[in-house]
């Protein structure tokens, strides 16, 4: 066995005290906090801020306190603490590196002890300030930690009188004046959330007693010093009860620079609500006074000082673990310009220089889902190049769209009667954005308005190669006075 290292880490193990997850990062990577987070749930503390690795006669890593640390955490903005802890060694079953940036989709590396001798450790990047991020590490040691038998996961108790499908999800969305809980109310609302503003404190409970079955939303309710009666730290005592009886809840704060706020409130013209006889920054500096309790309580504070809309839809997203529910809802529209263009239209794309299977009689009838039509309309030269330049600038344009928290995109494909041309160029973009990973709706506004281009363009000629001369031949010219 070979001689013990210090690493500058935190360790937790699962209740049972059998494995534990180490967890990297610099000072201030969130080790600490993530750790409080999963003593709450139930893990059990073996070491922070320093631990000592050793290696087992069995070849496994395994994790202890160094003789002065041991059973304390260090609460950033609290101060050390004792805590529920476990004797070391404990076997390291999984590494999270807090300071790396997670994929979506991570194969596990392996993570090897300078100076020891162990089997390899499955090695994974999470963030560690997200709201799902103690349900992470559960899942992830579930999934890829060695001898994941033992690590009994644990789960929150809720009460033999209520029924754990019974409980609905809450998020409080508390702050300042200006910091934009607005805004994060309709973030909100686009993830799923149901969504309460400005909920009076004697309507908490009632909403928070309201089953599930009739309405399987998660719940979010905005509460600020708007509020009749508002009392921060009797909402902390209510909230913090509530967490203890077993409802899923959390509270997220959000908090922006006094003169920040300032120049928000000049810019738009609005009255600081507390700001009735007194200027905005007195007013701020009362309502930060206020909030206090709730800052300090909040399981998330974002500070909006520097972010726009669209950053802070985006925080809020990443911050509940649901960045991915966050994107576009697509949709791909034929239409036919004979009919008006789509009101709701974001982009528009003409295909009108395309071949008309109109002029074709056996294929007019048809529309662009018969593969004879999309075949007529492809073999125009122009099809391809075209076609594949618009798919090229699509890739390009979606992802900002989504970085921008753009909810809905519509993209409108058009042709004269809406039938033959743009169906086809509709359903080939929709193939070529899904192996992009793009879902998108398809939406065929007027190809079933049969006859269309016939009675829109009843002054133009046929142009079917190789038809009969007298149907084809356009009509002779009209001299006009002074031609």
């Amino acid at each position: 066995m070979m001689a013990p290292a210090t690493v500058h880490a935190t360790a937790v193990a699962t209740p049972d005290g059998r494995r534990c997850v180490l967890l990297l990062g610099a000072s201030g990577a969130g080790k600490s906090d993530l750790a409080l987070r999963l003593l709450d749930r139930g893990w059990r503390l073996v070491a922070d801020d320093r631990v000592v690795l050793a290696t087992s006669p069995t070849g496994r890593l395994t994790a202890g306190a160094p003789p002065p640390l041991a059973g304390l955490l260090e609460v950033r903005g609290v101060g050390i603490l004792p805590a529920k802890a476990v004797a070391g060694p404990v076997d390291i079953a999984l590494v999270l590196d807090l300071a790396a940036a997670p994929e979506r989709l991570p194969e596990p590396g392996a993570w090897q002890a300078s100076g020891l001798r162990h089997h390899p450790i499955p090695l994974l990047a999470l963030a560690p300030f997200a709201a799902s991020a103690v349900l992470k590490v559960e899942r992830a040691l579930q999934g890829h930690g060695l001898a994941v038998e033992a690590a009994r996961m644990p789960t929150t108790r809720q009460p033999e009188s209520q029924p754990p499908s019974s409980r609905l999800p809450l998020l409080a969305v508390s702050g300042l004046s200006g910091a934009g809980k607005s805004t994060a109310l309709k973030a909100l609302e686009d993830l799923g959330y149901e969504v309460v503003d400005n909920l009076p404190l004697a309507l908490v409970d009632a909403l928070i007693a309201a089953p599930a079955s009739t309405d399987p939303r998660p719940l979010a309710f905005g509460i600020d010093a708007r509020t009749r009666a508002f009392d921060a730290e009797a909402l902390v005592v209510r909230l913090r009860a509530l967490k203890h009886t077993g409802t899923d809840i959390r509270l997220l704060y959000l908090e922006c620079a006094d003169d920040e706020l300032v120049r928000r409130f000049s810019e738009t013209r609005r009255r600081h609500p507390l700001a009735i006889d007194r200027p905005a920054a007195d007013a701020i500096g009362l309502e930060r006074h206020l909030t206090e309790p709730l800052k300090r309580w909040a399981d998330l504070v974002i500070d909006t000082s520097d972010l726009s809309v669209s950053d802070l839809r985006r925080r809020i997203a990443e911050q509940l673990g649901q960045a991915d529910r966050a994107g576009l809802t697509i949709t791909l529209q034929s239409f036919g310009f004979a009919h008006g263009l789509p009101r709701n239209a974001d982009l528009v794309f003409d295909m009108r220089f395309l071949a008309n299977p109109h002029w074709d009689m056996a294929l007019r009838p048809l529309t662009g889902e018969d593969a004879r039509v999309a075949t007529h309309v492809k073999a125009d030269p122009a099809y391809a190049p075209a076609v594949d330049r618009i798919a090229d600038l699509l890739a390009t344009l979606i992802p900002g769209y989504g970085r921008e928290g753009k909810a809905y995109l519509t993209i409108a494909i058009g042709c004269t009667g809406g039938r033959h041309r743009s169906v086809t160029v509709a359903r080939d973009l929709q193939a070529r954005l899904a192996a992009l990973g793009h879902a998108t709706t398809l939406d065929h506004r007027d190809m079933k308005q049969a006859g269309a281009d016939a009675a829109d363009l009843a002054a133009e000629p046929f142009t079917t190669p190789g038809a009969d001369e007298s149907l084809t031949a356009p009509p002779a010219p009209v001299q006009r006075a002074g031609q």
